[in-house]
């Protein structure tokens, strides 16, 4: 069990979630929060936002009933909190840009403090929220777009390496988008599947590849876009 420092709505249905304690992980690996102690019986996979010498940050999108009992921490509270689990984003190579659709945006703040001169590129549908914290870390370029499409802003032909996270139909959307451009860029998709375990144990987070099924928990949730059949 670990304690509630803090639980601030950032956005409507949008929480950052402050918890105490030393932690470890890597840019774009998740945990596993759950904050009931019999209902619901499973965890929520929840990206890092930022990790500090004594607490560790989430973005919380309430979604469900998990996520909505997660909102609803205050100071003082527990919570069961496990990992870190997945693969984390790749060490990016040459020019870099990160690309994050709401909730999506969440692991790339705790991804800029080490590479803090990628440009970002941050897409909302109705609300931005964080993105002055994002941009006071960011040393590179900086675009935020409400309302539209923030992958009209992206020229992979510019880059070297390009990690997206967001909802399917934007990652979808990512992959088309590198076979149009002929770009020559590492492109990944952090994949936000639905998740029971963690570990790869009971399949839930199956993803179709091109060269089978793979578990977005253990496997992934970071995947290069070209192996990703999207359906």
């Amino acid at each position: 069990m670990a304690t509630v420092v803090a639980n601030q709505e950032v956005a409507q249905g949008v929480f950052k979630l402050t918890v105490h304690g030393r932690f470890s992980g890597k840019m774009g690996q998740f945990y596993m929060l759950r904050a009931g102690d019999r209902y619901p019986l499973l965890s929520r996979p929840i990206s890092i936002y930022d990790i500090t010498e004594d607490h560790i940050d989430f973005l919380v999108l309430v979604a469900g009933e998990g996520t909505a009992l997660l909102s609803g921490l205050k100071a003082g509270d527990s919570l069961t909190l496990d990992g870190p689990f997945g693969n984390g984003f790749p060490q990016p190579e040459g020019k870099t840009a990160f690309v994050g659709g709401g909730i999506g945006i969440a692991p790339f703040f705790y991804a800029l403090r080490e590479v803090p001169e990628a440009d970002v590129f941050l897409g909302f549908s109705r609300e931005a929220y964080m993105v002055d914290e994002f941009r006071r870390a960011s040393q590179g370029n900086f675009t935020v777009d409400v309302g539209g499409s923030i992958l009209d802003q992206v020229d992979f032909r510019a880059y070297d390496t390009v990690i997206a996270c967001g909802p399917h139909p934007m990652l979808h959307a990512v992959q088309s988008k590198q076979t149009q451009s002929g770009s020559r860029a590492k492109v990944y998709v952090s994949l936000e599947n639905r998740m029971a375990c963690g570990i790869g144990a009971c399949l839930v987070c199956s993803v179709k590849c091109k060269d089978g099924r793979k578990k977005a928990c253990a496997d992934g949730p970071v995947f290069l876009a070209e192996e990703v059949v999207f359906v």
